[in-house]
Order: C-alpha cells, then sequence, then structure tokens
C-alpha cells in the first residue's frame, strides 16, 4: 500500500545507523490503519493543541499523552471519518465542532500500526467531555509553547535492536512522547512558526 511505504520510509529516515533484523521484520509485516486529530484552537493566548491522557487501566500505552484517535472500523472508513469518530468517543467533539484542514503522511509505530494524523480546526465552543473508560483528562497545550526549545529534547532511543532518533515534548506536568512527539514533530516541521 502506498501509504505505508511512505511510513515505513519515514520510519526509516529516523534511523541511526543500519536497521536491525528485527526492525526489517516489523516493516515487512503488515500494518493495521489509525487516524488521529490534531485538534487546533484559538485561545486567549494564541493557538492550542488538543491532547488527551490515556486512562491508567488501558491495555495499551496507559497514561500516556496522545491525539484523540484510533484503529479505523474497516478498509471503508477513510481516515478523517476515523479521527472525527474516535474525538467524539474519546472527547465528546461533536463533527460540526471541527472544520478538517488536511491530513499527514502516515506515521508507522512500534506497535504495528500506520497512523494518519487529520488536522481539524476546533470551534472555541468546544469543552473536552473525556470518557474515562478512553480518557484520564484532555487538555489543551499552546502551540507557541510547544515550539520553544526550552520545551523539547531530541535524542536517540533504542527499539527493535535499532537506534532511532526521538523527539520528547514538555507542557506543565506532561511528558509528551512516542508517537505523539513525532507527529508533533512532523507537524511543526509543515507549519510557518513565525504564524503560531
Amino acid at each position: 500500500m502506498p501509504a505505508d511505504v511512505d511510513a515505513k520510509a519515514m520510519l526509516l529516515a529516523n534511523v541511526v545507523g543500519a536497521p536491525s533484523d528485527e526492525l526489517n521484520a516489523l516493516l515487512s509485516a503488515p500494518s493495521q490503519e489509525a487516524a488521529v486529530l490534531v485538534g487546533l484552537v484559538e485561545r486567549p493566548g494564541g493557538i492550542h493543541i488538543l491532547l488527551t491522557e490515556r486512562a491508567n487501566h488501558l491495555e495499551h500505552h496507559p497514561g500516556q499523552i496522545s491525539f484523540p484517535g484510533g484503529r479505523l472500523n474497516d478498509a471503508n472508513e477513510g481516515y478523517v471519518a476515523a479521527a472525527l469518530r474516535e474525538a467524539s468517543e474519546e472527547v465528546g467533539l461533536a463533527r460540526h465542532h471541527v472544520d478538517v484542514l488536511g491530513r499527514l503522511p502516515p506515521r508507522l509505530t512500534g506497535t504495528g500500526f500506520a497512523v494518519t494524523p487529520v488536522i481539524g480546526w476546533l470551534a472555541d465552543a468546544f469543552e473536552a467531555v473525556p470518557d474515562p473508560a478512553e480518557v484520564k483528562s484532555a487538555f489543551e497545550a499552546p502551540l507557541a509553547h510547544l515550539l520553544q526549545t526550552e520545551n523539547q529534547r531530541r535524542m536517540t532511543r533504542e527499539r527493535f535492536g535499532t537506534q532511532f532518533i526521538s523527539y520528547e515534548y514538555y507542557f506543565a506536568e506532561h511528558r509528551i512522547w512516542g508517537a505523539t512527539a513525532a507527529i508533533l514533530a512532523q507537524f511543526f516541521e509543515v507549519i510557518d512558526a513565525k504564524t503560531i
């Protein structure tokens, strides 16, 4: 699938040195399609981005910071529909509160997902109502804060026997890392920081 090719190339672009056999095996396996909503909203002080803290009882990635999102229900559900459905389920975001602006190329995760970020502008009337079955809390982080170098960290991390360049962002008591940080880094590459 062409989306997988892009996702694999992007993952390999962050590899330091040669990929391991373990990583090559992951890349040769079919990926599951998923989508997340990168929700932007104008608040006093500038543009903010909607993030969630996953519930602690979840089997996968408990307590991690993430974007609202999840796997596509089936092959006929598009990325936008999946991202909006998941945002509605997780934080009560109604479809009429989102103006979809576009999407970024998919990112391949270590858990075998090809995650497509959908960018949306949220109505300022929106207030998140987290579903405790999936989300511990929801918050909005100022983009200007996340773009400041003192709130970012770039490092190498070993996974699948391979060294990767990875990112972390910090806001209040939150540490944003993993696929969410990779998507933020990807998003920051395509926006003009001067407009934030």
